[in-house]
């Protein structure tokens, strides 16, 4: 009944708690400031000074709040470009995230306390901005996400940590598709 809570809560932006990395995640090399694999045509890219470290894949990242008043729009960077295949719509992937919020400015969630979350890429079963943002990932990337609250839970706040109209930063490692 927990999972089923923290899907009916936390859902909508793929949230879930994780364990580990899948050990067969393809080798990844860290990613240049472009993102390859467009994830939207509406997604811009994260300014480099803006950005999370890229720690390590198979290891839980660092997530960094940026400074500031966040932008309306969403923000992606590949923190570790992956060499797998590339999410898209229609496609179930399993991720590992973590998820931190401008109003908290620390980690509220991470999915490597737990178990990888498994969703359908562009079937509304997350929040548009996950929807968005994992589409053109490479399996055994890591991407950092920067989701407006008009992408994310807007004026409704699913819980602890997130309040309403929040922003919320994600770092998103992509361990598979199908």
């Amino acid at each position: 009944m927990e999972r089923r809570r923290v899907f009916m809560v936390l859902a909508p932006v793929a949230l879930a708690l994780g364990a580990t990395a899948c050990s067969s995640s393809p080798t990844t090399t860290p990613a240049t400031p472009t993102t390859v694999g467009a994830p939207s045509a509406s997604a811009i890219p994260i300014p480099t000074s803006d950005r999370s470290p890229a720690g390590a894949a198979g290891a839980e990242p660092t997530v960094v709040v940026p400074k500031g008043t966040p932008g309306k729009d969403l923000e992606v960077a590949d923190l570790i470009v992956g060499t797998g295949p590339t999410a898209k719509a229609g496609d179930t992937v399993t991720v590992q995230y973590v998820l931190a919020t401008y109003s908290a400015r620390k980690v509220i969630q991470s999915s490597w306390t737990s178990q990888p979350f498994e969703f359908v890429v562009g079937q509304g079963q997350v929040i548009p901005g996950w929807d968005r943002g994992v589409a053109g990932m490479q399996a055994g990337g890591r991407r950092e996400l920067i989701i407006p609250a008009s992408l994310g839970y807007g004026s409704q706040s699913p819980g602890a940590g997130i309040a309403p109209n929040d922003t919320l930063v994600f770092i998103v490692d992509l361990l598979k598709i199908g």
